[in-house]
């Protein structure tokens, strides 16, 4: 059957993770690849009260359609959250989004006519670069350091393409390389997006998973003109599953999310932002973060100290201080791509890295992730990954 789908479809192509994934359902695979939190640690005893409340309560409105921009109660619990990153909204600020990558996918919408352009980091998110790319945009990739977008390349990216019109950025714990911008970075930014017209597409799904090193506020923070568009989730440092993210922008802005969402979904679910809501009232979250830091600190140390005992030498690699990623370098003449098949062999996944690259190139390097998989999975499949990196240089 050969029907007509749209030109976009020739730039959707499937997620490389989420393809990825489908071959490490397999129990004896050790999978570093997927971005998961440790589901051992979700609050599903919390989670089943909060739901016979919410029923108890108001299960007619829990179960009805609600207002697009969403559950006030929790649009109010989100403005606290928000100061959390020093940054001050009011509800009205605020709309309640299906995962912050229905942001994602919103903002290439709202900006991006065929041939715009998008600036981002390079590497940056795979889910982004895959949400952008049905909208036909040409990527600027701006080359990083330890401390985030170097500036300069910024500046020249900003003055040769006049139809830049946001600058993509995840500045804490960064996916896929788990860098974090300074505080200078984050003002310069700003600074330049002021001086360039253009709006910063602020994604912040791992800032409150700090755990060492000095806490910096959000980019829109920074903000003085109202350009910076704030993602928010509740996927990191609570459940995933509730497909419950927030965009966070000043109202000129955040009008047209809304009527995108409008037209996309109505809303996100009601029932899951009444219960979303009841346990920030009735439970500390704060609580549950501080364990979730505790475990993947935890991890994240064991995953670096096996790495720097296995690994050969040639390979390096980031030791974030924050977040749920590490980000290897190989020797260039190494293809990720034909190493994860190598270590597949072995039961060990992992994400090749050149598709968070949007223009190519880079391959390689790799993703890998220490969140999900407990302490002797961790030693073990990176064991077996330094043999599989042995054999190979």
């Amino acid at each position: 059957m050969a029907l007509n789908y749209a030109k976009r479809m020739d730039n959707i192509k499937a997620s490389e993770i989420r393809e990825l994934l489908k071959l490490t359902q397999r129990p004896e695979v050790i999978s570093f690849a997927g971005g998961l939190p440790a589901p051992e640690l979700f609050p599903v005893e919390e989670l089943k009260r909060v739901a016979k409340e919410v029923l108890e309560e108001n299960g007619t409105t829990a179960l009805q359609y609600g207002p697009t921009e969403g559950y006030e109660p929790l649009r109010q619990k989100i403005v606290e959250r928000m100061k959390k990153v020093n940054v001050d909204v009011a509800v009205d600020n605020i709309l309640v989004t299906s995962g912050s990558q229905q942001g994602l996918d919103f903002a290439a919408r709202i900006f991006i006519n065929p041939g715009d352009v998008i600036i981002c980091e390079s590497p940056s998110y795979l889910g982004a670069i895959n949400a952008f790319k049905a909208y036909e945009p040409k990527f600027v990739e701006v080359e990083t350091d330890d401390e985030g977008m170097i500036m300069e390349y910024l500046e020249k990216a900003l003055e040769e393409n006049d139809n830049a019109k946001f600058i993509y950025v995840i500045p804490d714990f960064q996916n896929p390389s788990g860098k974090t911008w300074s505080e200078e970075r984050r003002k310069k930014l700003v600074e330049l997006a002021n001086k360039y017209n253009v709006a910063i597409l602020e994604d912040n799904p791992y800032g409150e998973l700090r755990f060492e090193g000095e806490f910096l506020p959000a980019v829109k923070h920074y903000d003085t003109e109202g350009r910076v568009i704030f993602l928010g989730t509740f996927s990191k440092i609570f459940c995933p599953g509730l497909r419950l993210g927030w965009v966070a922008a000043d109202k000129e802005v955040l009008n047209k999310f809304i009527m995108v969402k409008q037209g996309a979904d109505l809303q996100s679910s009601t029932i899951s932002q009444m219960e979303v809501a009841k346990f920030l009232e009735i439970y500390d979250i704060e609580e549950h973060i501080e364990k979730l830091k505790r475990v993947y600190k935890k991890r994240k140390d064991l995953m670096i100290k096996t790495m720097e005992e296995e690994f050969p030498e040639e390979v390096k690699f980031t030791n974030p201080e924050g977040g749920l990623f590490t980000w290897v370098v190989l020797p260039e003449h190494i293809n990720a791509r034909e190493l994860a098949v190598k270590a597949l062999e072995k039961n060990v996944a992992f994400v090749p890295g050149g598709s968070f690259f949007p223009n190519g190139g880079n391959e390689n390097t790799f993703r890998m992730n220490y969140s999900n998989m407990d302490e002797e999975r961790i030693v073990e499949g990176v064991k077996r990954l330094g043999e599989v990196l042995r054999q190979v240089i």
